[in-house]
């Protein structure tokens, strides 16, 4: 299975929120949206997006050369075309452009999932990366902050920058993403470099590389052996990648890893 990359997550600003994630998710354009309706997600953005957040994202871009991101995401019932819809109605209020490069490659099924199922399916990224470009990452919803970790990574890896992200909803806390340092000392203290090294084996990156939700939600686990049961529980047994396939921000799933590259 492939490995993501990651990259350090010190000092990056907190994800900018837009609306409570009841008030998103009881909208009557939620669900048709989540599954693939591009229309249902205008109209549920439209009537959620924040005036107080776009001018906070406003801010973080003055004097950047800027391209927003949103994560292409295939759900269980569809592509998910929240962030898009995030990011077009973003694209139109600060003038700057949407990449359409850069997609997720495979399957991870974390809406509604638990935080083990998260951690062991990792968003795995593709695309072309613009060296020196700063991107702003947009996505529906925030909760461990894995996925936006992911892509950091993946921009980082490759010369460009995320310099900031924002997601229509999420649980406040999960804005802050950056570890605390005292949080990966302890995660070490309770389960022993052991599980440490296992998790590099695994994952490709170490304790240092996790988000700050991630980090505590390990540290409310048990022990190291549960940690590693449930995750490897919740791994698929043949990966998650759509065989050579990835989403085509425009046309939805289907298009090869090659033509995604154009």
């Amino acid at each position: 299975m492939s490995k993501p990359t990651r990259v350090s997550l010190a000092g990056f600003p907190d994800v900018v929120i837009h609306a409570l994630e009841s008030e998103v998710k009881r909208h009557a354009d939620y669900s048709a949206a989540k599954a693939g309706d591009i229309v249902a997600a205008g109209n549920l953005v439209a009537d959620t997006i924040a005036d107080e957040a776009v001018e906070r994202i406003c801010v973080m871009t003055n004097g950047l050369d800027v391209e927003i991101l949103p994560i292409h995401a295939l759900e269980s019932a569809g592509v998910n075309e929240i962030p898009a819809a995030l990011a077009k109605c973003l694209s139109a209020r600060l003038g700057v452009p949407i990449n359409e490069s850069i997609v997720q490659i495979n399957t991870v099924g974390h809406t509604g999932a638990s935080g083990y199922h998260r951690m062991a399916n990792q968003a795995l990224f593709d695309g072309e990366v613009k060296p020196n470009r700063f991107y702003l990452a947009v996505d529906d919803f925030i909760g461990q902050g894995g996925t936006l970790a992911n892509l950091i990574g993946f921009i980082g890896s490759r010369g460009g920058k995320v310099f900031g992200a924002t997601v229509l909803t999420g649980k406040p806390y999960s804005a802050k993403i950056a570890p605390e340092l005292s949080s990966i000392e302890l995660l070490r203290r309770q389960h022993g470099t052991e599980l440490e090294n296992w998790w590099r084996e695994t994952f490709g990156f170490g304790f240092d590389f996790l988000t700050r939700s991630e980090a505590r939600y390990l540290e409310n686990s048990p022990d190291a052996d549960t940690i590693r049961n449930r995750l490897i529980a919740a791994r698929p047994e043949s990966g998650a990648e759509l065989s050579g396939k990835t989403l085509d921000p425009i046309n939805g799933l289907g298009a090869t890893t090659a033509q995604s590259k154009h």
